[in-house]
């Protein structure tokens, strides 16, 4: 079992990893005043063993915090304050890179610093609510529609940031994160995009943002250090699903994606909790518009896994929430031993329970 193809090496870009598992990104709400904190270095050490963790999404704007206590990485403070973490997943003999994630209109003024603005591809506020830790739930706030200055400047704040990432927090690598609702899979959408200059409106002009960010990240820190990660027919962030040329749009922006040669396209299927399916016809055309390496995410388990990398649909697999409470994924499915549930009313709470107490499976036993 452990010669099986899921725990093989392989070259992502210019990263070298010791397997195909991947740690997705997933928001954990640690990071008191936007700087990380002593427990999340020991939380990412503890899954060193991926063989590439993607981390939480991180804001590359004081606009882009619409979470409560989220990391950022768009200043010094912020950059240095992540040093740790790489240094000790570095010494474990892992890989990680950062996911940087821009919440757009997915936001409430509570959540950002004195002089931030909610900013999105047009005037129209996210369906839902967002937690707050001074006023608990309240309304996504509707995020001003932003001019052509304050697109170049987030594109720069995306650039900035990876150099940051790179130069002194001493990442691997970056994820934009396309995905999710937030604000670059805004631009894509058309129920989030009413615009009628060159950003809005064809399939072209409304995937024109994702591709500036995208080409600025590579000027900043080389092609074979970026990914980006999409979700089509997604519905997370107020975002309806799919819409009319929704598999038209996500081809030809994996087309386009793969002529500006980054390292990997991440797409993340999230049926598993509700929403729709990214139908199959959509993962070929994407799989075939993108001839670098595809990471698929999505409710998986060591079967499905070896079954899509085996017949090349996928080069690698991200997992999720079974990392949550398994630091040591790798290991206990390499083993075949089972699985710990996560309590997921901890899932976003300060502090390290729900964090960084689940024992590993060695320690789990000693325990019992």
């Amino acid at each position: 079992m452990s010669s099986s193809k899921l725990f093989s090496p392989t070259q992502l870009g210019s990263i070298h990893l010791k397997n195909r598992i991947i740690m997705a990104p997933m928001t954990r709400s640690r990071a008191l005043g936007n700087i990380i904190q002593d427990i999340t270095v020991t939380y990412y050490e503890q899954r060193a063993s991926a063989g590439l963790i993607i981390t939480e999404g991180t804001s590359p704007s004081p606009d882009g915090l619409g979470y409560a206590r989220i990391p950022g990485i768009f200043n010094l403070a912020q950059a240095k304050s992540w040093r740790p973490v790489t240094d000790a997943v570095h010494a474990k003999g892992g890989k990680i890179i950062v996911q940087l994630m821009h919440t757009g209109r997915v936001s409430h003024p509570n959540n950002m610093p004195a002089g931030a603005q909610v900013l999105s591809a047009s005037a129209i506020a996210a369906a839902g609510d967002m937690w707050t830790d001074n006023e608990g739930m309240q309304k996504n706030a509707e995020p001003l529609e932003m001019t052509e200055a304050q697109i170049k400047t987030a594109i720069a704040e995306f650039a900035t940031a990876a150099r940051f990432a790179v130069e002194e927090a001493g990442f691997d690598g970056v994820e934009i994160h396309g995905a999710n609702g937030y604000l670059l899979e805004q631009f894509l959408h058309p129920a989030s995009n009413e615009r009628t200059d060159h950003y809005g409106g064809s399939i072209e002009n409304r995937s024109r943002f994702v591709l500036e960010v995208t080409a600025a990240v590579i000027e900043a820190i080389g092609k074979d250090r970026v990914g980006i990660r999409l979700s089509p027919h997604g519905v997370n962030g107020g975002m309806p699903g799919g819409f009319d040329q929704v598999d038209e749009s996500f081809t030809y922006l994996a087309g386009q994606l793969n002529d500006l040669g980054i390292a990997y396209l991440h797409l993340v299927d999230h049926s598993g909790m509700g929403a729709p399916a990214v139908p199959a016809e959509l993962v070929a055309k994407l799989r075939k518009a993108f001839t670098h390496t595809l990471i698929l995410c999505g409710n998986y388990d060591r079967e499905r896994a070896e079954a899509d990398l085996n017949s090349g649909l996928a080069d690698l697999i991200a997992f999720g929430r079974p990392f949550l409470s398994n630091p040591d994924l790798v290991e206990r499915m390499e083993a075949g031993a089972p699985l710990a549930t996560p309590d997921m009313t901890k899932l976003y709470t300060p502090g390290p329970d729900g964090y960084i107490d689940y024992p590993a499976l060695a320690e789990a036993t000693v325990q019992d």
